[in-house]
C-alpha cells in the first residue's frame, strides 16, 4: 500500500531558479568564511611593496624610539654634570648635606666614638667601687668560703673516741650481719621429722604433675560386647 509513496520521497525535484534555491544559495555565500577570507587570502599571497620612508614604517621607527628606555633616558645621561654648577659633587652644598645626613645615620658610624673608649677606662684603684666589688669577690668565693682550720688530734684512748667507735660498731652493716653470717648453715632436721614430712606433703599437694594428670598417660580399653558397639556393627553390616 506504501510501496509507491516511499518511491515517490526519495524522487524529488526541484527547478534551480525557484525563489527558495536562489535564497538559499545567496545564504550559503553569506555565512561561507572561505568566500568571506578569499579576497584576504588572495591579497595575502601578494608579495608587499612598501617602501622604507613610507609614513607608517617611520611612525612605526618613531615609536618605538619612544618606548626605547636606551632613548628614553639618552638626554637624562647627557645633561649630568651640567646643572650643578660645581667644578665637583664635593663643592655641591645640597650633596655635601646629603652626605653628612648619611654619616649620621649610619650607626657603625655613630658608635665608633663609643666603641673606641670602651676599653680606654681608667679606674683608681681605691675607688669605692673597687673596693666594694673586691669585698663581694671575697665573700663569693669558693676558696675563702671552704677554707678548712687546723687538723684536730685525738687520744686513741679518749673516751669521745671509744664511744665513736662503738657507735661506728653498731652501724656498721658488717659487724650487725656477722652472727647472721657465723650461723648460716648449722640449722639441721632430720629426714623423718615433722617439719619434713610437712613440707614434703605440702609440696605433692602443690605439684601440678601429680594434680593434672596427662590424659596421654592413662589406658583405656572398650568393652567388645557393649550394647553401643554391638549396635554400630550391626549398623555398618546393614549399609554395606
Amino acid at each position: 500500500y506504501r510501496e509507491a509513496w516511499d518511491k515517490d520521497k526519495t524522487q524529488v525535484s526541484m527547478p534551480s531558479d525557484t525563489p527558495v534555491m536562489l535564497q538559499s544559495k545567496v545564504n550559503a555565500l553569506n555565512i561561507s568564511n572561505k568566500h568571506y577570507q578569499k579576497a584576504w587570502d588572495e591579497a595575502k599571497a601578494k608579495s608587499y611593496d612598501i617602501r622604507a620612508d613610507a609614513i607608517p614604517i617611520k611612525h612605526a621607527k618613531a615609536s618605538r624610539d619612544i618606548a626605547s628606555e636606551y632613548k628614553y633616558k639618552l638626554t637624562h645621561e647627557k645633561q649630568k654634570g651640567h646643572y650643578i654648577g660645581c667644578k665637583s659633587a664635593q663643592e655641591d652644598p645640597k650633596l655635601a648635606l646629603a652626605a653628612r645626613a648619611m654619616m649620621l645615620q649610619n650607626d657603625r658610624l655613630y658608635k665608633k666614638a663609643y666603641n673606641d673608649s670602651k676599653t680606654q677606662i681608667h679606674l683608681p684603684v681605691d675607688m669605692l667601687a673597687v673596693q666594694a666589688a673586691k669585698e663581694c669577690q671575697t665573700l663569693v668565693s669558693d676558696v675563702d668560703y671552704r677554707h678548712y682550720l687546723h687538723q684536730w688530734t685525738c687520744l686513741p684512748d679518749q673516751n669521745d673516741v671509744i664511744h665513736a667507735r662503738q657507735a661506728y660498731d653498731l652501724q656498721s652493716d658488717a659487724v650487725y650481719k656477722s652472727d647472721l653470717e657465723w650461723l648460716r648453715g648449722i640449722g639441721w632436721l632430720p629426714n623423718d621429722s615433722p617439719e619434713v614430712k610437712r613440707v614434703k606433703q605440702a609440696q605433692d599437694l602443690l605439684s601440678d604433675n601429680v594434680y593434672r594428670t596427662p590424659i596421654d598417660s592413662l589406658k583405656y580399653t572398650s568393652v567388645a560386647d557393649s550394647p553401643e558397639v554391638l549396635l554400630a556393627k550391626t549398623n555398618a553390616e546393614q549399609v554395606s
